[in-house]
């Protein structure tokens, strides 16, 4: 009797290892949101450690509440102004403002969606919006005249506050804020601000790793950046709404830059701050914004990156404040 050859038991079709593949993959997609999840913080939660004093918070009409710093004589009539860029907060000029309070009053804004200030109404983070926010905190507390300061998205806002009211405003340092342009993003990076996210996924995941080799890019020398650095901003940007804002500013911010159209209009006393490192804004791009706004002159902080006032605080105040001491 002749034995039976065992046949060999047929190979898998396509169908099957295409569910291989895609259990697999949503297995590591599991995986990666479990080590990456940062759930959402309420403000409360953050308050005793990030508005300590002499932080206040202020409601204005409409029910949208601000966390500033408002410090030094109250007797100067022309109060420094300093607006932080994307994904900061007030803190970013702590040592600018340790320095210049001793003989200036100095207001310090978390701007609206960022740091402990609330989310804008109806998700609008257009910078000449967040200008007008920012304005009528300033009527409410009384000053008249001021002068402005601005890094990164700051500088848009404050650009759009001299706009707004060019009696008021008597001087403006934009610190690396030149306009932001899509074609001028990494590709990558473009096609992330364009695509639907989801607000829960935004909302719930935030690795430490990301906030740290974000902010190293941010330096002209990445050992600078310290671990109390990288809590902070991951910490603010846990609060409730603050990543959702942070995705909504950066594409509006795109939408809304106008360059020249607007800031040669600027009439006033303007000065900008670049570190010669910058990666985000290259100095050939303070070089152009300089072009743009008659009369405005530019300095240099060699070696520093994006964030000047927090990388080199002594060398990019010491450089700026002729400026912002002038009459």
């Amino acid at each position: 009797m002749k034995r039976l050859k065992q046949q060999a038991p047929p190979a898998p079709g396509w169908k099957a290892a295409l569910t291989r593949l895609v259990g697999l993959s949503l297995l590591a997609l599991a995986l990666l949101l479990a080590w990456s999840r940062a759930p959402e913080r309420p403000a409360a939660s953050l308050v005793e450690r990030w508005a300590q004093r002499p932080s206040q918070f202020v409601e204005l009409p409409g029910g949208l509440v601000f966390h500033i710093r408002d410090e030094g004589p109250e007797s100067d009539a022309q109060p420094l102004v300093l607006l932080h860029g994307l994904g900061g907060s007030l803190h970013d000029w702590d040592d600018w403002a340790a320095a210049l309070r001793r003989t200036h009053r100095v207001i310090r804004v978390d701007l609206p969606g960022s740091g402990l200030t609330d989310a804008a109404p109806g998700d609008d983070y257009r910078p000449g919006t967040d200008a007008r926010w920012v304005l009528a905190l300033l009527e409410q507390r009384g000053v008249k005249a001021m002068r402005l300061v601005g890094q990164g998205r700051g500088g848009e806002v404050a650009a759009q506050m001299a706009l707004l009211v060019p009696s008021r405003v008597q001087r403006l340092l934009l610190v690396a804020g030149a306009p932001q342009r899509d074609q001028a993003l990494p590709a990558p990076l473009r096609w992330a601000l364009r695509f639907p996210w989801p607000r829960w996924f935004v909302s719930g995941w935030l690795p430490r790793t990301l906030v740290d080799n974000v902010l190293r890019r941010l330096y002209g020398d990445p050992s600078l950046v310290t671990a109390a650095q990288v809590d902070r901003r991951q910490e603010l940007l846990q609060r409730e709404g603050n990543r959702w804002a942070l995705l909504q500013q950066w594409r509006q911010l795109l939408n809304e830059s106008q360059g020249t159209v607007q800031l040669a209009r600027l009439d006033l006393p303007v000065m900008l701050l670049w570190g010669t490192a910058d990666r985000v804004a290259p100095i050939s791009q303070a070089r152009v914004l300089q072009s743009w706004i008659e009369g405005s002159a530019l300095l240099q902080v060699d070696g520093a990156g994006h964030l000047p006032q927090e990388e080199a605080p002594a060398r990019s105040l010491a450089a700026a404040q002729p400026f912002i001491e002038g009459p």
